[in-house]
């Protein structure tokens, strides 16, 4: 079908509604890199990137949808919390609205600063509401490279979120990005591992959002 606002199509938001009742890991090289306090993380080698792509699937009690995709959707409230953000914003270009967000890295490495759309939606699948949210990286002519700063060109991700019965939610992710520059594949795919694994060891279910939304540099 014919991608809608943001440029997604409605095939990629049933897609990930689909995902999340039936999670897609046969015919892949999935492998389950850690599970605990309900969740999976599974991760596949890109071959053309040497790094991984992450998928997440799992119940958090006590945290509906509706919260989860709102605080997902808060770039305030993140600035609020993420000590790793240098500047974040949403701006209207051309009637699309586009995200600029710039991560502070350790010295000697150079910020990562990122341009992306994404979309918000509800839907009935299969008798069931499910809020979709999706995002990917896009070139914006208003919003140039800035010097000292690696533009992050190669960003994906999606999330899917549906009530669990209870007062919690069922979820899916999944997840891509590469960081560019000269940081080796191998030391940005440990620091994914390290970073999931310490804050699933935090047993705090805000962690789904922190780890879907990248709120770490790979160091």
């Amino acid at each position: 079908m014919d991608p809608g606002a943001g440029g997604f199509s409605e095939e990629q938001f049933r897609e990930a509604c689909a995902e999340l009742q039936r999670p897609a890991l046969s015919g892949a090289k999935w492998e389950l890199l850690v599970e605990m306090l309900g969740i999976s993380i599974y991760r596949q080698l890109d071959q053309k990137t040497g790094l991984y792509e992450y998928k997440v699937f799992g119940v958090l009690e006590d945290c509906p949808p509706e919260l989860l995709a709102d605080v997902y959707m808060d770039l305030d409230y993140r600035k609020q919390w993420d000590e790793y953000v240098k500047e974040l914003y949403e701006k209207e270009y051309n009637g699309e609205a586009v995200v600029y967000w710039e991560v502070k890295y350790p010295f000697p490495m150079s910020n990562r600063d990122y341009v992306y759309v994404r979309q918000r939606r509800e839907l009935d699948f299969e008798g069931k509401k499910v809020l979709v949210i999706l995002a990917r990286s896009t070139s914006m002519p208003q919003i140039p490279e800035k010097s000292g700063v690696i533009r992050v060109k190669q960003y994906k991700q999606s999330l899917a979120m549906q009530s669990d019965g209870k007062k919690g939610s069922k979820v899916f992710m999944c997840y891509f990005d590469n960081p560019g520059g000269q940081i080796p594949s191998w030391l940005i795919n440990w620091a994914a591992k390290s970073q999931s694994m310490t804050k699933w060891d935090a047993q705090d279910q805000r962690v789904v959002l922190w780890f879907s939304i990248k709120s770490k540099p790979p160091y």
